[in-house]
């Protein structure tokens, strides 16, 4: 008898048991409203691939079960998808684990941060928040918790256009080209010598003014005379020595522009000339360079007095020096000094075109490079750029400028290794280096592009915007913001700006934004006025909003169907003129 009561009462306990810990259960069910839950951000955004949120909760005194554990599940419900965040668990006062744990009396709270990868299908989502309770093997699951409506999914506007450098080319149109040389005289006199015609430099330049006047590309730009009087003999003899060469040198080269049959010699200020009455630096520099015994004596005398008279006297009474200087130094000091400066005039951008199409080979390197900047098609820049890989396989510039024009025709392969050609040529170039980073950068392969754009330091301002780029790529707004990165106004610029609104909540962000979209050279890209209409949602100026959505529509129609699933316009989904422009 006493054990059948002993089984009667074990069995009255565990009933007990079971009831109360359903009714705990249920009572965590029934007071669910009372508990409040919140995510931050209110509405949900993706930044560097990622949504992120922080989750809390507040739970209300005498709410949780002292046994109970209560596990809260964040997912995003999509059309076609549940995509679950970690869950946090919490346990009662008596749970022996290793959770958080919430008082009974006095209630408690959570909060928790996670993230995951962002889908497209997200943009049309909804975060619920699941949430089950469980004490011993006793669980249920408590009423859905809704806790925001889709993904801001606007650093997807970003335009990946990192900016590859062409090398520029060294064209000169007119470039300047002169020939000089000496006519030498007798001492004491002026007149042109017949055997002074037969010397090398003078025949040179009359071949010089004679090639000069033929060509079409040249034209003579002006000739110059320096006639000089060696420094021995009277000043004044010596200053109307100077004058008469200087005349005689210019008949001489009077008669040899006739000659060469061409009258540019008759314009006004064509030549100019100077007379030298006696040419002391002359002299010194010779006796700089010569081996004559007592050199340095007569370098001082000419340190020494500045009267010519005196330094003359001075020098002669040096006699044996003196013979040597009045046989080899003061002869080549008689001369007047012709120079005939000629202006060379390279092609025309028209001739430039017609011979690529015609006969590149024929054009040098900093003509092909300079035509091919003259032209759009992408093609016939790249047969340019080919045309130097062939004709001056050494050089660089063509095998990097191949590589800018294959990333422009979607081509990655092909400028990866036209761009290794160019930095096997030129090692540790910091203009290739930025351009390999491009190519990592569209491939997708950030960490690469970061590693080439940070060895390409100084090529340019293209290396701090394809920064800037991978700065909004991974989130990173603060550091895109920063002035190394966008110097000049861009689309990219103005959406960092908006985007890092939602760490400085600065009032003033949108505005600034507006600003740059403002100021961007281009304005017929869609994009510009797209974000303009995010601005204006987000300003609640619907006039800004419709105005700019409208314009971004009729330029491209896709913007239609992405404003009509973006979160930024919710507010205006069901508004009739929002409707009737995305239709």
């Amino acid at each position: 008898m006493k054990k059948a009561r002993s089984i009667n009462y074990l069995a009255i306990i565990v009933a007990a048991i079971f009831l109360t810990n359903c009714g705990g259960v249920n009572k965590m069910v029934k007071m669910a409203p009372e508990v409040s839950y919140n995510v931050s951000p209110s509405v949900l955004e993706m930044h560097g691939d990622s949504v992120e949120i922080t989750v809390s909760g507040k739970f209300p005194a005498k709410y949780f079960n002292k046994k109970a554990i209560l596990t809260a599940t964040p997912v995003i419900k999509t059309n076609s998808n549940e995509i679950p965040f970690k869950a946090y668990v919490c346990q009662g006062e008596s749970v022996e684990a290793n959770n958080q744990v919430i008082s009974f009396v006095n209630g408690g709270g959570f909060s928790y941060t996670d993230k995951i990868p962002y889908t497209e299908d997200m943009r049309v989502s909804a975060l619920n928040l699941k949430l089950s309770a469980a004490i011993g093997s006793n669980a249920v699951d408590l009423p859905l918790v809704k806790l925001a409506d889709g993904v801001v999914s606007t650093p997807l506007l970003l335009e990946v256009d990192p900016k590859a450098i062409k090398a520029k080319d060294k064209f000169v149109r007119i470039t300047n080209d002169s020939y000089g040389a000496d006519i030498h005289y007798v001492i004491n006199r002026a007149e042109v010598r017949k055997s002074e015609l037969r010397q090398d430099d003078i025949k040179a330049l009359e071949n010089f003014i004679a090639e000069a006047a033929e060509k079409e590309n040249s034209h003579f730009k002006g000739a110059e005379i320096l006639a000089y009087a060696s420094p021995d003999g009277a000043e004044d003899l010596n200053a109307k020595l100077a004058d008469k060469r200087e005349k005689s040198a210019q008949a001489f080269l009077t008669k040899r522009f006739k000659k060469a049959k061409t009258d540019a010699y008759k314009a006004e200020d064509f030549l100019t000339s100077k007379e030298t009455p006696e040419d002391w630096d002359g002299f010194k520099k010779l006796m700089e360079k010569s081996d004559i015994q007592d050199k340095e004596l007569i370098l001082r005398v000419l340190s020494m007095y500045s009267d010519p008279d005196v330094r003359e006297k001075e020098i002669k009474n040096i006699s044996k020096a003196y013979e040597i200087i009045a046989k080899d130094v003061l002869p080549k000091l008689r001369r007047s000094k012709l120079n005939v400066n000629v202006d060379i005039v390279g092609y025309s951008d028209e001739e430039l075109l017609t011979l690529i199409d015609s006969i590149p080979d024929s054009l040098n390197v900093e003509e092909l490079l300079k035509a091919a900047t003259l032209t759009n098609d992408l093609d016939k820049q790249l047969m340019v750029y080919q045309t130097i890989i062939k004709n001056v396989p050494e050089c660089w510039r063509g095998h990097n400028n191949a590589g800018y024009v294959y990333i422009q025709k979607g081509m990655l392969d092909e400028a990866e290794k036209a761009f290794e050609d160019a930095l096997n040529l030129k090692k540790d170039n910091t203009i290739v280096l930025n351009n390999l980073g491009v190519v990592n950068h569209l491939k997708g392969d950030l960490a690469k592009a970061m590693e080439y754009y940070d060895a390409a330091a100084g090529a340019g301002d293209e290396v701090s915007y394809n920064k800037g780029l991978i700065a909004i790529k991974t989130g990173d707004y603060a550091k895109a913001l920063d002035n190394e990165y966008f110097k000049q106004p861009s689309f990219n610029f103005a959406l960092a700006k908006v985007l890092n609104y939602s760490n400085t909540k600065n009032s003033g962000t949108f505005d600034a934004a507006l600003g740059i979209l403002n100021k961007i050279e281009n304005q017929d890209d869609p994009a510009i006025y797209y974000l303009k209409a995010i601005i204006g949602a987000r300003q609640q100026n619907s006039d800004l909003m419709y105005n700019n959505l409208r314009t971004a529509v009729e330029k491209d129609a896709k913007y239609k169907s992405l404003a009509s699933t973006d979160i930024e316009f919710s507010k205006y989904f069901d508004d009739s003129t929002f409707i009737t422009i995305t239709q």
